[in-house]
Formats: C-alpha cells, sequence, structure tokens
C-alpha cells in the first residue's frame, strides 16, 4: 500500500429542507468538488436543533427515485409513514433506510415528544441494474462495539468484527463512532473502499488532516488502515461512511436519481399526475409540489477522479 494519504476536506452549506415548512440542514454531499464517496450521493446533517424555537421536522408527502434513504439520529424521534403502508419511527441509534427505487413516497414528521432534534439523512444511489427495484423498507438495531478509545455502531456493511445485516445493492459501510477524549483509533478498512469521515461534534484528526465540525473527510481508495485521534478533552462522535467506486453517472434533481434528463422529467410527471408513487396514509396535510424543472437540460455527474 501506498504511504501517501490526501484527505480531502468538504465544507457544509446551509440548505432549506422540505419545503414551506423547511428545516435548515448542512449539507456536504453532493458538491462541485464531489459527487459520491462509493455510492453514497448525499449528505446531510442537522442539529441539535432545539424544537420549541425551529418547529422541528414537518416534511409533506414527496417522491424518491433511483435511490435508498438512510435515517440516522443522535437525539429526537421521527415519525415515518411511506406508500409501502410503513408506519415506523427513526430513533437514537436505530437505522431506517428506505429503497425507493422505481418510485416511493413518503414523510418525515419529528414527533410531540421531541425536544431537540439532531441526526443525517443520507442518500445512497442505485446501481443501474436495480434503479426500478421493488419498494422496500427495512429496519435495524446495531449492537454497540467497544474498541479501543471507541464506541462504535455498524449501521451498514462491515467494519472490523461488526456486520450489518441490512441490504444494499453495492458494497457500503455505515458507522456512528463515539471516539473518546485523548484517543486514538487504528481501523482496518477496505482498501478497495473510498471512505469519508463526517464529524458531528469534536475535532478529530483523520489520517493527518484536522477535521472541525460539519466538515466531511474524503480519503480514496488504496489504504487498509485507517487512524482517527482526538487530542481534545471532550468526546467526538463522528459518521463513517464508505464504499466502492460508484463509476456510473447519475442526474440527480429534487428527490430523483436517473441516468438523464428525460428519466428526472418523466419521475417529475408522474408524481404531478400519476400513481407510480403511491399514497403515505395519515398525514394531515398536502403532498410536496414539485419545483419546476430548469429551463436547460440536466447534465449527468460522476464521480471526480
Amino acid at each position: 500500500m501506498s504511504n501517501a494519504v490526501k484527505v480531502e476536506v468538504l465544507s457544509a452549506r446551509d440548505v432549506p429542507l422540505g419545503g414551506p415548512r423547511s428545516m435548515t440542514v448542512r449539507r456536504t454531499l453532493p458538491q462541485r468538488a464531489r459527487t459520491l464517496i462509493g455510492a453514497w450521493c448525499f449528505v446531510d446533517h442537522y442539529g441539535p436543533d432545539d424544537v420549541a424555537d425551529t418547529g422541528g421536522m414537518d416534511v409533506a408527502p414527496h417522491p424518491h427515485t433511483g435511490l435508498q434513504t438512510v435515517s440516522w439520529l443522535f437525539t429526537g424521534e421521527i415519525e415515518h409513514r411511506d406508500s409501502l403502508g410503513t408506519h415506523a419511527f427513526v430513533r437514537p441509534g436505530e437505522l431506517n433506510l428506505m429503497t425507493g427505487g422505481h418510485g416511493i413516497s413518503h414523510t418525515e414528521v419529528s414527533t410531540p415528544r421531541t425536544t431537540v432534534l439532531h441526526g443525517v439523512q443520507l442518500w445512497v444511489a442505485l446501481p443501474d441494474e436495480h434503479r426500478h427495484a421493488d419498494r422496500d423498507f427495512q429496519h435495524h438495531v446495531p449492537t454497540p462495539v467497544e474498541m479501543e478509545g471507541a464506541e462504535v455502531r455498524v449501521f451498514l456493511g462491515e467494519l472490523q468484527t461488526s456486520s450489518s445485516p441490512v441490504r444494499t445493492f453495492t458494497p457500503l459501510l455505515g458507522a456512528e463512532l463515539l471516539l473518546r477524549p485523548h484517543a486514538t483509533l487504528k481501523l482496518t478498512v477496505n482498501a478497495d473502499f473510498e471512505h469519508g469521515l463526517l464529524v458531528d461534534k469534536g475535532q478529530v484528526d483523520m489520517a493527518g488532516t484536522l477535521l472541525n465540525p460539519a466538515e466531511l473527510g474524503y480519503l480514496g481508495p488504496g489504504r487498509d488502515t485507517l487512524t482517527l485521534t482526538n487530542d481534545t478533552d471532550d468526546a467526538a462522535r463522528l459518521i463513517l461512511l464508505g464504499g466502492e467506486p460508484f463509476e456510473e453517472e447519475l442526474v440527480m434533481w429534487w428527490n430523483f436519481v436517473g441516468r438523464t434528463h428525460e428519466d428526472i422529467a418523466r419521475a417529475r410527471e408522474d408524481w404531478t399526475t400519476g400513481d407510480r408513487f403511491g399514497v403515505v396514509k395519515g398525514y394531515e396535510g398536502d403532498p410536496l409540489p414539485a419545483p419546476e424543472l430548469p429551463n436547460v437540460p440536466l447534465k449527468p455527474r460522476g464521480r471526480v477522479r
């Protein structure tokens, strides 16, 4: 393995999420510098938000195609309903994964007992052969595993001795790491994967590069170890993402992942006029309207080399 390490630091931008009753999230992926980390194509990070001040999360029925959504909370609780008929709750330390495939719709609403809302919302692009897969919903509660200087919860894929049974369509890794004060964690990782490390709280050195809260560090494939160091007096919380480089070009617009402008235009039309996405029951309010398409064709984007 090469000893050269180059960690790319991706900063977040604030984005409104959820239509008229939007909340603000910090988005680190996608951006101009990088579209993908493995098949991870979307990373939103929000909170801690005092729900009494912000109003919490209230996202009306909206559609998805060509992707899986990964919901992971640090604090709070979110009620999930979808057009499969699923009625579930997102709680801290519990994974909810929804497969949009050909088309699904869902709602996300923070519950009345939530006082502080804090977590991440992630998307995984489906490969072309599976992007029209059936709708699906999976729930998993990973067991916390003690490693030297850290507590680890693997919610997707495998990391050292921990693994998740949740199905994905490309090789992936998703894990929450709690790194103790003045601790160094040396991880054995898949050398075929590229990795991203999102800092929720604290400051962490990733392979020699210091990352601050809300920053996402990217490390390309070719290394089988990853060293993380917390030199501060406080614990750090991190989300580690990984996957084999995803070589397909994607068109991402609104809540859709496709391959061409025509894919997106068809999905938008189907949301507006058809029954492709099904109906979410139990939500009081109208579905989110699709925004207007831009006047120029949407162009595909691929992995930055």
